[in-house]
């Protein structure tokens, strides 16, 4: 089993955030879409990045384990 690094708060914001198609049409299988429309409204505050990022990309990230209440267990690996 994979060892959490980080546990990040999933933050609610009020405009959709820009995601890239590529990531919506891989999602759109797996996710409805209103549960879609509201994780479009999400960020997480990310440590590897550094900065806000949509949760819709964390969510596509390898370093993505889980997300439970409301916070993304991450293993905090270095992106490529």
């Amino acid at each position: 089993m994979s060892e959490v690094k980080y546990v990040v708060e999933v933050k609610k914001v009020d405009k959709v955030q820009k995601v890239p198609k590529e990531i919506l049409d891989e999602i759109k299988g797996v996710v409805g879409g209103k549960m879609l429309t509201n994780m479009r409204k999400e960020v997480i505050s990310c440590p590897i990045c550094g900065g806000e990022v949509p949760f819709l990309i964390c969510f596509t990230c390898k370093n993505f384990i889980r997300r439970v209440s409301g916070k993304v267990h991450c293993k905090g690996l270095p992106l490529t």
